[in-house]
């Protein structure tokens, strides 16, 4: 990715504020803009001296967060001396807070994976990106022997260093035990259909594995709109992208056993799916090779979780297209705390009998390790 550390601005969850990825030119051009948009209410989770909401009410830990971030001490340090600015919350990150969020939240597990984008450490080389990887892998497997049934892991790879990915993955899976792998929807200007990736995919396919999405800003979309942070927009957007790219090169076709998770509630994928099927049958002429179950089979067997996407609309939408069974709970903790998100779901108008599907039961059964 094309990333300045120096010109990094705005402490949004978005690619100027965790890796500084604007390039001299936008960094310039939306100097005015970004103080306009300070002026917009962001989560209270990102201020210095935040306040939570009020917690919501449970008899004890219940319920599984899938969308869970850590900064191991050893990122933080790295960024200070690359000159990384980030989020406020991001260099507070602890995993002592970390636990007494989950405790105030109701969350019995949380499963760590590293935030958008990965180590945002652009001056690393390839050897010392797969050294702090599995630093970062070691981090979150010594959390979760240290704190039995609180912490699972969606280990990161070094994408996009296929050779360094692929033992990346033997090595949690095999060695850690890692409850899953944590991908980026692109890298760079690649998106997870591109034909460079084919071998991880090919990989994550012989081994069943549980695939943890979280959405990244494209090298190719930093310049479109440099007053709007790109967590409003272009991470969303990338969930698309990314999905899109999977479904039509045939990877999803090809990865039938892999359990693909998705951000934020798939972000418009669940609207899209009715256009793309109408479009698709004119304008894809290879379809029945590509796709010879439809679309809708492949994008409703995925699973979406809800981090700061537990609204009543956006539920009701997920749910007219995919079944209760395919949605988990997040949080995107810190950035968005976990009890607003456990708060904002309960108000979703959901069922008890969908709500306890959700926090805890799906999770659950595609993870089983979970339940001892």
């Amino acid at each position: 990715m094309r990333c300045d550390p120096v010109e990094a601005t705005a402490p949004v969850h978005g690619c100027v504020a965790i890796c500084g990825c604007n390039t001299r030119r936008t960094f310039l051009k939306s100097l005015g803009a970004l103080g306009a948009a300070t002026a917009l209410s962001a989560p209270a989770v990102w201020a210095q001296d935040a306040t939570p909401a009020a917690s919501p009410a449970t008899a004890k830990p219940h319920r599984v967060d899938v969308h869970h971030h850590m900064f191991p001490p050893f990122v933080q340090e790295r960024w200070k001396r690359d000159n990384i600015r980030t989020a406020p919350v991001a260099m507070r990150w602890t995993l002592e807070a970390t636990l007494d969020e989950m405790n105030k939240g109701g969350v019995a597990t949380a499963i760590l994976s590293l935030a958008s984008g990965g180590l945002n450490l652009p001056k690393l080389s390839a050897d010392e990106n797969r050294k702090m990887t599995r630093m970062v892998n070691d981090y979150a497997a010594r959390a979760r022997g240290d704190h039995p049934g609180r912490f699972g892991l969606f280990a990161h790879v070094p994408l996009p260093d296929i050779d360094g990915t692929l033992k990346e993955i033997a090595y949690a899976l095999d060695e850690l035990k890692a409850d899953g792998i944590g991908l980026s929807t692109s890298y760079g200007n690649q998106f997870l259909g591109d034909p460079d990736f084919r071998p991880v995919m090919d990989d994550l396919q012989r081994r069943r594995a549980i695939v943890y999405v979280h959405p990244n800003r494209p090298d190719c979309c930093d310049t479109l709109t440099p007053q709007v942070p790109g967590s409003f927009t272009e991470y969303p957007q990338d969930t698309n992208r990314t999905v899109m790219s999977l479904l039509f090169s045939g990877t999803f076709t090809r990865t039938r056993d892999v359990r693909w998770i998705f951000s934020h509630g798939g972000a418009a994928v669940p609207l899209l799916a009715g256009r793309v099927n109408s479009l698709a049958k004119i304008q894809l002429k290879n379809q029945a090779q590509v796709l010879p179950d439809g679309i809708d089979f492949e994008l409703k067997r995925l699973y979406y979780e809800t981090a700061n996407a537990a609204y009543a609309p956006n539920i009701a939408a997920l749910l007219k297209f995919a079944s209760i069974s395919q949605v988990l709970f997040g949080t995107d903790y810190p950035y968005v705390s976990v009890v607003e998100n456990a708060n904002d779901l309960s108000k979703a108008g959901l069922s008890a009998a969908d709500l306890k599907a959700i926090e805890s039961e799906n999770a659950l059964r595609l993870m089983p390790r979970l339940k001892s």
